[in-house]
């Protein structure tokens, strides 16, 4: 593994070439480094015992041409993003370039080598991959400290969620996960198993809005051999499955009177019968339940049991909409970020600073799961280094463009003339202000013909 600690520890380079003149001067010019040469490009399995910090490869010895070497280059980026990837060729050819830079390659080198040169710049770009791996690191063990289980984020709506999930962790008590779509209720429900005595123990998880009522009965209570036409065999329902750890239902909402009834029973009993059979079996569990529904109006309107509301509302957590933790933001786009880089094997980009403007102004509907989606989309579809503007969805810079309409032009209008006087004003009086009041200076300022100020200046008593 490659040593990315700070300090002036050795680095090590490879180098692929079959040229002799190559392998010469290169053993000439780099001798402070740790230098292993590879004559063959089948010589490469070995990079991954090696671990290099750096990799110069003659791409016109590679394979039977140039173009091939350069794609050669896809290859060992996608091994390790992180290694210091350099080009030599003797080719000037556009395409083979191209396809160099595509990889990723760090430095791009064109015959005649002068390796004195090579040694210089190669130097370099190990001391700045060094500093941006450590950079990376920090951010990483920042965003850890920053964390709570899988949820991520700082923010005073969050830390209100950890120590809510903290105090119920260690107890048995129903827990009822409310919040919106896409705002992470399982990662909660998980983070309140991870902290508990059943962290260990089966952790069943089913939700109830993906499946047809008549599926979701079987999937919950199981059921016997010959209980209907296709039960071949008898099966455990989640419920069983669950025993001595935690059942998980999302969207319990959508659970009709009947099923409601039936699982009310399950939880006053701690029981579960399956279907087609007669003999209850006891079940050691523990219920989390998730909603994004108004229970309350469901209660009233009586589409959901009043008794079963009871029985699983016996400690709430809400989960905060991402818009209302904005400054949670950077925070998740940064580990989407590193997640998708790295699951994709391309380099660890970064957001431009008015992309993320952008973001943060925007309300995400579909909250964490709809930035997840939003961030993968932008790795898999830009092959630079840095995401900007440019790469944003057309929905986000249009809302953006929408929320600065709404600033200039509230809903209900303005007075134009009025607030076209009151700009004018405000120029002049700052105009003069930065200039001590000096009305030549200030017509400069305001790019205006000095008798245009002078007038000006009257007409506003200035």
């Amino acid at each position: 593994m490659r040593n990315t600690t700070a300090g002036p520890s050795r680095k090590s380079i490879a180098v692929i070439s079959n040229d002799p003149l190559v392998s010469s001067q290169v053993e000439a010019h780099l001798s402070e480094l740790d230098l292993k040469i590879l004559r063959t490009w089948q010589e490469t399995a070995l990079l991954k015992k090696l671990a290099p910090d750096a990799i110069l490869v003659d791409i016109d010895t590679v394979g039977q041409t140039s173009e091939e070497g350069a794609i050669a280059l896809a290859e060992l980026r996608n091994r390790d993003p992180d290694v210091v990837l350099g080009a030599l060729t003797r080719s000037s050819s556009r395409s083979v370039r191209d396809k160099a830079l595509e990889a990723n390659v760090d430095e791009y080198f064109v015959a005649p080598f002068h390796f004195g040169e090579i040694r210089i710049i190669v130097g370099r770009l190990l001391a700045k991959r060094q500093a941006e791996i450590e950079y990376r690191e920090q951010q990483q063990n920042e965003a850890q400290r920053q964390s709570f289980a899988e949820l991520i984020g700082s923010s005073e709506p969050m830390l209100r969620m950890y120590e809510a999930i903290r105090r119920v962790a260690e107890s048995s008590s129903t827990v009822l996960i409310r919040g919106e779509s896409g705002s992470g209720k399982e990662l909660v429900a998980r983070a309140v198993v991870s902290r508990g005595s059943r962290a260990e123990k089966p952790f069943v998880s089913i939700n109830c809005a993906a499946l047809p009522e008549n599926l979701i009965e079987t999937e919950l209570f199981g059921h016997e051999k010959g209980a209907f036409t296709d039960a071949k065999v008898a099966r455990p329902g989640h419920i069983e499955l669950a025993n001595t750890g935690t059942l998980f239902l999302d969207e319990i909402a959508t659970l009709g009177l009947g099923l409601q009834s039936k699982l009310l029973r399950v939880l006053e009993d701690r029981a579960v019968t399956r279907i087609g059979g007669k003999i209850p079996r006891k079940i050691d569990f523990r219920l989390l339940a998730a909603t994004n529904e108004d229970l309350e109006k469901m209660v009233e309107t009586g589409r959901f049991r009043e008794d079963l509301y009871y029985r699983i509302n016996v400690v709430p957590i809400t989960v905060p909409p991402l818009r209302e933790r904005k400054s949670d933001l950077p925070l998740l786009v940064d580990h989407f970020l590193r997640f998708y880089c790295r699951e994709n094997g391309k380099p660890i980009k970064q957001i431009e600073p008015d992309a993320l403007g952008v973001m943060e102004d925007y309300d995400w509907p579909g909250n964490v799961r709809q930035l997840q989606n939003v961030i993968q989309r932008m790795v898999l579809m830009n092959d630079g280094l840095a995401i900007g503007m440019k790469d944003l969805p057309q929905q986000l810079l249009l809302a953006s463009n929408a929320s600065q309409e709404a600033i200039l032009i509230p809903e209900g209008g303005i007075d134009f003339d009025a607030e076209m006087e009151r700009l004018e004003l405000a120029y002049l009086t700052a105009a003069l202000n930065r200039t001590a009041g000096r009305k030549s200076a200030a017509a400069a300022l305001l790019r205006i013909d000095p008798q245009r100020m002078k007038y000006l200046c009257r007409k506003r008593r200035l």
